[in-house]
């Protein structure tokens, strides 16, 4: 455990590079984009969010757990549903990312973002939308699961075989 703080400390302080620093403000940058793209579908009890698949991002830069947090987060402002959903909503977007740079396969890496997602922000939707809590987090589970198993785990895929490519 001891060492996996240490480990965790020296990404946090790695993270100042210019490289680092300017991919965490990219991945924000995009996902603020795609979220406000997408946003009829990207808000709401029932949504789906193509920027969750970006969730995944962790599994190949550690940068990715600030730049999807702060991403979120300004998103989350434009998205009307209230401090319950930029403090909170943000808050289980960190979450996640932090149990998928953990994560020990890319098939858990994906679960993470579904299960603290639905748990959380079907949690606190339920309040907003006045609707079942249960159905709220199934409703918000299925599509993180739609964003993170049918977009994140290619887009992943493709993201390794260009990062390949370049090294030859």
């Amino acid at each position: 455990m001891k060492n996996y703080f240490r480990k965790m400390t020296a990404r946090f302080l790695a993270i100042g590079s210019t490289k680092t620093i300017t991919r965490g403000a990219a991945i924000a940058a995009l996902y603020v984009v795609v979220v406000l793209i997408f946003e009829p579908i990207s808000f709401g009890p029932v949504q789906f969010r193509a920027a969750e698949a970006m969730t995944l991002l962790p599994l190949l830069w550690f940068e990715a757990i600030p730049g999807l947090f702060v991403g979120c987060m300004i998103a989350n402002v434009f998205g009307g549903m209230g401090l319950w959903d930029i403090f909170l909503g943000s808050a289980a977007t960190l979450i996640a990312a932090v149990l998928t740079y953990t994560a020990p396969n890319r098939a858990l890496a994906a679960a993470a973002p579904v299960a603290v997602n639905g748990i959380i922000v079907g949690w606190y939707l339920s309040f907003i939308a006045d609707m079942p809590v249960l159905l709220s987090m199934l409703y918000v589970a299925f599509g993180e699961a739609t964003a993170c198993f049918a977009l994140g785990l290619p887009l992943i895929k493709l993201l390794e075989n260009s990062i390949d490519a370049r090294k030859r």
